[in-house]
């Protein structure tokens, strides 16, 4: 029984890590500059220094290029006081 469950969960992080790099692919040549105008100019060194964290938070990365979010604002005292 431990053996079938333990098995299930290294199949189901085997799939979501090739869900990841599948996904880092695209998101380090278009991805990363449509959520963060700072790495429009990056080069290839960025994008490999990038891609583990790609890889393991995909999904949100997913959620946020497909809603065409852009870089957060930061949110301080003194922007909300600037307004």
């Amino acid at each position: 029984m431990w053996i079938i469950v333990a098995e299930a969960v290294v199949y189901l992080f085997t799939a979501y890590a090739v869900a990841g790099v599948v996904f880092a692919v695209p998101f380090a040549l278009r991805g990363a500059a449509a959520l963060d105008p700072a790495a429009a100019g990056s080069g290839w060194g960025f994008r490999l220094i990038i891609t583990p964290g790609v890889v393991a938070l995909w999904p949100l990365l997913l959620w946020r290029w497909r809603q065409g979010g852009s870089a957060p604002e930061e949110r301080n005292a003194h922007r909300t006081a600037a307004r």
